[in-house]
């Protein structure tokens, strides 16, 4: 047996390194989003915590709080609204493939340049929207500033916050929707999109 041989025999035996996940984010700007939606998938960690802490401060020393309902609500909210921009990021949101799948590449550029601009178009008014509904939840008839609160014995302003977190993401999704559009008509079509979610 030939050296060259044995030292093919042994690299096949050694076990090749996991090849990494396919980069899904088309711009900068989606990394971007996608770095702080890790941070943001901690809120759900954290309104899991303060729901255990009620659930031992109430039945363990019989002393519920005030608190951890509205707050894990809010937090729960917050990350959902957040979501919108991360699965849009990483191209994981859920779609119907039947008809994309079997077209051909040109074809699916022109499918690629329609769904953004419908996804652009969407996000546009759907933020003005948000922009309407938070300027409701933060000003008064008079037009001063004035936070809309929960109406319970602790009264936080979180309706305001959570309308206010909304908008944010429907602006980011907006900014994000752009750039996609922008590429496509460019000429670069989208990322091979993951099985999760399609169908």
């Amino acid at each position: 047996m030939s050296s060259q041989s044995r030292n093919d025999d042994r690299a096949a035996a050694v076990p090749s390194e996991p090849e990494s996940a396919p980069d899904v984010a088309r711009s900068a700007f989606d990394r971007g989003v996608l770095w702080c939606a890790r941070g943001a998938a901690w809120l759900i960690f954290i309104a899991m915590a303060i729901s255990v802490f009620e659930v031992v401060m109430r039945y363990g020393f019989n002393s519920p709080t005030s608190w951890v309902h509205e707050s894990t609500v809010m937090l729960v909210a917050i990350a959902f609204a957040l979501g919108g921009p991360a699965a849009l990021a990483s191209n994981r949101h859920i779609r119907v493939r039947v008809l994309y799948d079997s077209v051909g590449p040109r074809f699916k550029l022109w499918l690629d340049r329609f769904n953004d601009l419908v996804t652009f178009g969407f996000c546009l008014v759907m933020s003005y929207a948000a922009y309407t509904m938070f300027w409701d939840a933060s000003h008064n008839p008079l037009g001063e500033w004035s936070l809309e609160r929960s109406g319970t014995a602790w009264n936080p302003p979180f309706p305001a916050l959570v309308k206010g977190m909304i908008m944010v993401a429907l602006m980011v999704m907006c900014v994000q929707a752009f750039i996609h559009l922008i590429q496509s008509l460019r000429g670069k079509p989208a990322p091979a999109p993951s099985d999760e979610g399609a169908v």
